[in-house]
């Protein structure tokens, strides 16, 4: 790799950081991509809890929501890689009890593209259910699905997380943040930077989230709108500071969600899409398979039209649009993903919680470092 790359990605993603932190758009972000399986970019700015206290780091933690679910997808796809997980054999076949109500036939495949038809939470449920883990399986097992599963692709906010990991620990024996660390963080040698629930000695390294603007886009929504009515029923279970600043929270092994370093999360996908110091996670063939669109229109809980590949989203605006760009994005603004076609992994993890016309830091970001490995590849 020409290393003027890398010097020219780092200074110009550096600058925009100090930029965003200074004039007080961003409070602690961090940036990380690789190209061709090297590192390019490992940038960060901003404040752990307050400006001028301890500064974010390439190693802090940052909560990135369904950045996470990302994990979760490869972890599934590492499993049928090595035999022991099928993508259309139905969930009921390794959880029993999941086959209640019609959900007999849903696949691990309807699960990855959200097409199950669980989506829904109970309107009253408390953060301590969404943390204990026996309480949420059973409540997902029970659940009758609002669609005949695989009829329809709704966004599975929550519900993605216990489904998928509740059949990997059926699989397994291991729960999902052992089967993370097993199968894929410790094989990329981050096993100390890719978390569903965090060990509680991480907690001290870990940066607290603040709201920008993304907790009134989600009071915004009317209550009848999908994706408040049934994914986030009411405001203990809303993807908001609140929650995620929570010790019990953070600690919990909820496969939906995902806290990260960016430069970990970069690592993931670029160790998907090709090698990474010889290790790669999916053959070529896995890796089109997991990528390629496989479902597509519109999003029965989010209501606007998105391709969805196997457990991840493919061509988001952040992405540029681009088909050969999959990965997953996070409540307030958190994304990582990998873009085929140039080699390319990037993400942004971030302390400032925002949505909107105020979610923009992503898209300029990964247009930057596009811009210096197009030019530099060009010349």
């Amino acid at each position: 790799m020409d290393h003027t790359v890398s010097t020219d990605a780092q200074a110009r993603v550096g600058g925009i950081l100090r930029e965003l932190v200074d004039s007080g758009q961003e409070s602690g972000l961090q940036v990380a991509a690789y190209l061709d399986g090297e590192p390019i970019v490992d940038a960060h700015a901003g404040w752990i809890d307050r400006p001028g206290g301890r500064p974010v780091r390439s190693d802090t933690l940052i909560h990135s929501f369904s950045t996470g679910k990302g994990f979760t997808a490869t972890l599934v796809h590492v499993l049928a890689e090595r035999g022991l997980i099928d993508y259309d054999t139905p969930i009921a076949h390794y959880w029993p009890e999941f086959g209640a109500h019609g959900k007999e036939r849903a696949t691990v495949r309807h699960a990855l593209t959200h097409a199950v038809g669980v989506p829904q939470l109970p309107s009253a449920l408390t953060p301590e259910e969404l943390c204990d883990w026996d309480t949420m399986c059973a409540i997902v097992a029970a659940a009758e699905p609002l669609w005949e599963p695989g009829s329809a692709s709704g966004y599975h906010g929550w519900t993605f997380g216990w489904i998928l990991g509740e059949t990997v620990r059926r699989i397994t024996g291991l729960t999902p943040a052992e089967a993370l660390r097993t199968y894929v963080s410790e094989p990329l040698g981050v096993a100390d930077e890719l978390y569903f629930g965090l060990p509680e000695s991480e907690l001290a390294r870990t940066a607290p989230l603040v709201e920008g603007n993304w907790a009134a886009e989600l009071e915004a929504l009317p209550p009848s709108v999908p994706f408040r009515r049934y994914v986030v029923p009411n405001r203990s279970v809303w993807t908001v500071a609140e929650l995620a600043n929570r010790r019990a929270y953070l600690l919990a092994d909820l496969p939906a969600c995902g806290t990260t370093t960016a430069r970990a999360a970069a690592r993931l996908y670029a160790a998907l899409s090709g090698e990474v110091e010889g290790v790669r996670l999916l053959s070529p063939g896995r890796l089109a398979l997991a990528a390629e669109v496989a479902v597509e229109g519109k999003d029965l809980m989010l209501l606007g039209r998105y391709a969805k590949g196997l457990g991840y989203f493919v061509g988001l605006p952040q992405m540029a649009g681009e088909r050969t760009a999959f990965g997953h994005h996070g409540s307030g603004g958190s994304i990582a993903f990998a873009d085929r076609a140039r080699g390319l992994a990037f993400s942004l993890t971030r302390t400032r919680l925002v949505g909107g016309a105020a979610d923009t830091a992503a898209r300029m970001l990964a247009d930057e470092i596009r811009s210096a490995v197009t030019g530099a590849k060009g010349s």
